[in-house]
């Protein structure tokens, strides 16, 4: 497995775990709920079940969210290497590896740190489409594409 493999390998499975653990919350909620409606009755069960309600639209939207970025992670194909900086390019620029795909909290790989960034973010839309040797500021600080795969 390439170094780029296993950065997506390990991305994806951060997601799957977001995924499974949100999903588990949320039943826990709806089984909660379900308990506290057979035995509670008055204004202290309306605000508890109302609470409950809030707390699992909270959840459901991060679901969702966990549940887009793994859509965007199992469309990029971890194997293909491209000259110019496409959705699933990793990325060295000033000695850092970036992994455009979808944000996500940095990790470290074989001893080495990756950050995965958007291709929306600014400094994803700065690498779209550019190759190795392409410079560019952003915030006053100056980057110069490394290398891409």
């Amino acid at each position: 497995m390439t170094f780029k493999q296993k950065i997506h390998s390990h991305y994806s499975q951060m997601v799957q775990d977001r995924v499974d653990v949100f999903k588990d919350m949320i039943s826990g909620l709806t089984e909660d709920s379900k308990n506290d409606a057979k035995g509670s009755a008055g204004d202290k069960h309306e605000t508890a079940l109302s609470m409950m309600h809030i707390e699992q639209e909270k959840l459901t939207n991060k679901l969702k969210e966990a549940i887009a970025q793994k859509a965007i992670l199992d469309k990029i194909d971890a194997s293909k290497n491209t000259e110019n900086i496409i959705s699933g390019s990793l990325v060295k620029a000033n000695g850092i590896f970036l992994y455009v795909s979808v944000a996500l909290p940095k990790i470290a790989i074989d001893g080495i740190n990756v950050i995965a960034l958007s291709p929306q973010s600014p400094l994803g839309n700065h690498l779209m489409g550019n190759k190795v040797g392409f410079q560019f500021e952003i915030n006053k600080t100056h980057y110069t594409i490394e290398s891409v795969e």
